[in-house]
């Protein structure tokens, strides 16, 4: 691909599979999700065929995922993580636990990993997908029951987790051959523990307040295009405000 039409092949590659292999999945009666990562695998570069531009593939799967999680926030609320707070948090802090020490286990025995690579392992292998869940309970129409309510809010406390510790762990992993000030460190974790705080705190107020007056302003509007693209840029834009601070 020469640089010129690498995004346009990417977009059509991934595209035109996705769909073949949605409808596939569809009529082997499995979810469209089964043919969509059929897809990714397909135009990734560890099978023959098309190759998908290994630089503008991961930028446009950073699109998809903040675009998804979206998604989710807009089908859950703090007010239904409190009603199943009881379960969701306790269960999925011990499910992370749980599967970070299986991970470091299987690392360390079988994969010869060192003792920080093998929790590290553990731990992206301990989240499920918030997504993936969403997606089968909404086909199964089972998002607002008891059942769907507490899936979701045991995935919603996972991906808060992966959220805190995707932050810190740039800060808390210390390179080869040097040394931890203790104190700097600390101090580092607390600010950004605040700035993450803060963030939460003020994205709970701008998505309770401003955000839906501003979509419906944007409704009133009748264009579709407008309402689609007030979308974009309120996920864009706030994932890219996040990116900058942390």
């Amino acid at each position: 691909m020469t640089h010129a039409d690498s995004l346009i092949l990417t977009l059509v590659g991934g595209f035109v599979l996705a769909f073949v292999f949605g409808m596939l999945a569809n009529r082997l009666k499995l979810s469209p999700l089964v043919g969509y990562l059929v897809a990714g695998i397909v135009v990734g570069p560890y099978t023959a065929g098309f190759v998908a531009d290994l630089e503008l593939a991961p930028q446009l799967a950073e699109i998809g995922v903040i675009l998804l999680m979206f998604g989710v926030g807009l089908h859950f609320s703090p007010k239904d993580l409190m009603q199943v707070r009881k379960v969701a948090v306790p269960g999925a802090l011990v499910q992370i636990a749980a599967a970070t020490a299986l991970g470091w286990a299987l690392g360390r025995t079988l994969l010869g990993l060192g003792d920080v690579e093998a929790l590290l392992m553990g731990f992206s292998l301990s989240v499920a997908s918030t997504v993936v869940l969403l997606r089968a309970l909404e086909e199964r129409k089972q998002v607002k029951g008891e059942i769907g309510r507490i899936a979701v809010g045991w995935l919603i406390v996972e991906d808060m987790v992966i959220v805190i510790a995707l932050v810190m762990l740039p800060m808390i992993l210390v390179p080869a051959g040097t040394q931890a000030d203790l104190g700097a460190l600390g101090m580092n974790i607390g600010w950004t523990l605040l700035k993450v705080g803060l963030f939460v705190a003020g994205m709970l107020v701008v998505g309770g307040r401003l955000i839906p007056w501003l979509l419906v302003r944007i409704a009133h509007t009748r264009s579709r295009e407008l309402f689609t693209l007030g979308v974009l840029a309120i996920a864009l834009g706030i994932a890219w405000l996040a990116y900058y601070l942390f």
